[in-house]
């Protein structure tokens, strides 16, 4: 990107603008110890310098998550918040009455949780809530429906992964942060780019020129005719 600093300063101005106009005071947004939600740390820290919080939301989680998020709050001076949701999960999982049949119905009560936990903070204070998904997650739907996407406001959508690695650099986010495998942290050693089936610099290349090779475009095109329904409001019965 050009002007990188300048990018900057327009998102943080419009993050102002979205709080201002909802009547809001300041952000919280989730500290999963990954590049996005880091870059979203610090924009937020910048536009809201004293009404930022970020949550540190563990659900059987690895350890190091826990402790990148808090390494990314060290270095941006962001107050910060921990609430471990591994309890509340077991109790919802057991009060359901019936097989899980999808693993990933399990799976999506993580963010979908962690959501509810940040609208609580939002609620409480006054705060809207910021989300972490970038452009490259977005157009493939490589995000939970009423989870990481139940947000006020998406900073980070018109940037591709590779864009968010230069907007991390620039706001002061440690390199181990930078460096790390992509993962959504929702089970052991979860891979993003084993998720998806092509890694990050593919699905890029793919939205910057919509060029790459035939058999992943055409999966990435079916990812996103199948996800469409996650980036729409829910459709309105119309009484004519």
């Amino acid at each position: 990107m050009e002007n990188i600093n300048l990018v900057i300063e327009k998102i943080v101005n419009w993050m102002r603008e979205i709080v201002k106009g909802a009547g809001a005071e300041g952000l919280v947004f989730g500290l999963s110890g990954g590049i996005d939600s880091a870059v979203v740390a610090g924009l937020s820290k910048l536009a809201f310098p004293e009404t930022s919080l970020g949550v540190i939301m563990p659900c059987y989680s690895d350890p190091i998550d826990e402790e990148h998020g808090i390494l990314v709050a060290r270095a941006l001076d962001l107050e910060f918040k921990k609430v471990d949701l591994s309890k509340t999960f077991d109790v919802l999982i057991s009060s359901i009455p019936e097989e899980t049949k999808n693993k990933m119905a399990k799976i999506n009560l993580k963010p979908r949780l962690r959501m509810t936990t940040l609208h609580y903070f939002a609620q409480n204070n006054n705060y809207l809530v910021a989300g972490s998904t970038n452009k490259s997650e977005f157009t493939v739907g490589y995000f939970t429906k009423y989870g990481d996407s139940g947000v006020d406001l998406l900073p980070l959508a018109s940037f591709v992964k590779s864009e968010i690695r230069e907007l991390a650099r620039n706001l002061n986010i440690p390199e181990v942060i930078i460096e790390k495998p992509p993962t959504a942290g929702l089970w052991s050693n979860q891979s993003d780019e084993e998720d998806l089936g092509f890694s990050y610099d593919v699905l890029d290349e793919y939205i910057k020129t919509g060029t790459g090779p035939k058999e992943i475009v055409e999966r990435i095109e079916n990812m996103y005719r199948n996800s469409q329904h996650k980036r729409a409001y829910p459709p309105i019965f119309q009484l004519n």
